[in-house]
């Protein structure tokens, strides 16, 4: 069996999967800011699950990592730094567990269910930030950083910004009083896929995607935007650039325990036999 831990700012899922990737048990609980404090709760979820003995794993981690060492350095709205992340929860579930950012692990999900389709799949969540993960072959590009949208500076209302800063889900609440899904009006839309498309075309003119992908709490709603949002990238169309097909992510919630699970079956495909 695999154990998939997908770790976010508020709420952290422990999942145990099966060989076909189906998810037979979970436990979710509060992300505790204290870093030993989580460490001790996903300790006391394993009792509470219905198979506690593991051979292999995968985390996703929302920040930045040191995957040689297995260390998460910095973990956008959670305070810890630096900290042995992979070890701890190898010693917690006592078997290897990979370590992968959030993001990246979403795009491994979305990408494995597109194989027969496109080689190159580039991943978008737009969730309280941004994530970008790349998938090429079936395997994640680890040369892509993973910061996401904050490391990508783009001019907006006249001066120059991160696109996290102006675009995430928590910049469409903060502008608009509203979440995603609470917004119906077509001319907000309009604005929030002009901002997003800033970033696309950015993205296509340096990695050049088959397909883009789209993700999280602002990806699920993409019926509402897809449109304008295909509309304002043409807008941007360059010769020496092919643009890629736009399609709204097949488990925009649950990307990243699935991710966890291909990348634990990558590195561990014996892992199931285990049990």
């Amino acid at each position: 069996m695999y154990v998939g831990i997908d770790i976010g700012g508020t709420k952290t899922l422990v999942a145990v999967l099966d060989e076909h990737g189906v998810i037979i048990d979970e436990q979710r609980f509060e992300t505790d800011r204290e870093y030993s404090k989580f460490l001790d709760d996903v300790s006391n979820s394993i009792p509470k699950l219905k198979i506690q003995d593991f051979a292999g794993g995968a985390a996703g981690v929302p920040g930045s990592l040191n995957r040689e060492n297995g260390i998460a350095i910095k973990l956008g709205n959670l305070p810890w730094r630096n900290v042995p992340i992979q070890k701890d929860l190898e010693d917690i579930f006592k078997c290897p567990i990979a370590i992968e950012n959030d993001a990246k692990l979403g795009a491994l999900s979305e990408a494995m269910m597109l194989k027969d389709e496109y080689n190159k799949v580039l991943y978008i969540t737009i969730s309280t930030g941004i994530g970008i993960g790349l998938v090429v072959g079936g395997a994640i590009d680890t040369n892509l950083g993973d910061a996401g949208g904050k490391t990508i500076m783009l001019e907006h209302d006249g001066k120059v910004e991160d696109w996290e800063e102006f675009a995430s889900g928590r910049a469409i609440v903060a502008r608009y009083g509203k979440r995603a899904e609470d917004i119906d009006d077509a001319e907000i839309w309009k604005k929030i896929a002009s901002d997003l498309a800033k970033g696309f075309i950015h993205l296509v003119a340096i990695i050049e995607p088959e397909v883009i992908v789209i993700g999280g709490g602002v990806g699920s709603y993409f019926e509402r935007y897809g449109d304008f949002l295909k509309e304002d990238i043409q807008k941007y169309k360059m010769p020496v650039v092919k643009l890629p097909e736009l399609i709204k992510a097949q488990r925009p919630e649950q990307a990243v325990v699935y991710g966890c699970y291909d990348l634990a079956k990558q590195k561990f495909p014996h892992a199931y036999t285990h049990n």
